[in-house]
């Protein structure tokens, strides 16, 4: 099974990219990892991506299309795979169709602004060991301390409030027009806020026929 993950960042597509990942048991190509892995690994699109990034620039489409077929030709997608984070646009979502990457379904995680804004701006993580907390829902025992390590708990510039907001509008100016984009080829399926993790899951799984 081919399957592309569409939501607001925040939204909660990594978490569930790793559980329907183990329960169909196909791997999660997020394109943030290949990028660095192509890099680390020294491939030609893998340097032509290096040279960009460390010019502070962004990752062409062509060459990021370039990395996703390769690492599709590895032996573990032969069944399927989950795309996590690309396509981002409709450019995108078109040169993946030109390059003949096809998905059977596009799950699109439905969650509300102020939810998602809520969730990621009560975000802190521990500076010394990386454990994560959240203000209201795993709040550490002692305020601004982390339960593991003693550590300073810090906001990170990325769940800041206007940060978020700025995410969020970048998401639906460019990355929410791929609901119609797909909803056109008949793959597009929409996933409610279930409002909590596992129930989100089994309602994909539901979508899915699994």
């Amino acid at each position: 099974m081919k399957l592309i993950l569409l939501g607001a960042p925040g939204a909660g597509k990594g978490t569930q990219a790793e559980i329907i990942s183990r329960k169909l048991n196909i791997p999660t190509i997020s394109t943030g990892n290949i990028l660095r892995a192509a890099v680390k690994a020294g491939t030609s699109v893998g340097l032509q991506a290096k040279s960009y990034m460390e010019a502070g620039k962004l990752v062409p489409d062509d060459v990021i299309i370039g990395i996703l077929e390769e690492r599709l030709a590895q032996e573990d997608c032969a069944d399927g795979f989950i795309l996590d984070g690309v396509p981002r646009t409709i450019a995108q979502a078109e040169a993946l169709e030109a390059a003949g990457i096809q998905a059977d379904g596009v799950l699109s995680l439905e969650i509300a602004d102020s939810v998602i804004e809520a969730r990621m701006t009560g975000r802190r993580t521990c500076h010394s060991c990386g454990a994560t907390y959240h203000v209201v829902a795993n709040p550490p025992k002692a305020e601004g301390v982390c339960d593991a390590c003693g550590g300073a708990l810090e906001q990170r510039k990325d769940d800041l409030p206007e940060t978020v907001k700025h995410r969020l509008e970048v998401y639906h100016r460019e990355t929410e027009p791929l609901k119609d984009f797909y909803q056109a080829r008949g793959v597009l399926k929409i996933v409610p806020d279930m409002g909590g993790i596992q129930e989100t899951s089994h309602k994909i799984l539901e979508l899915l026929g699994k």
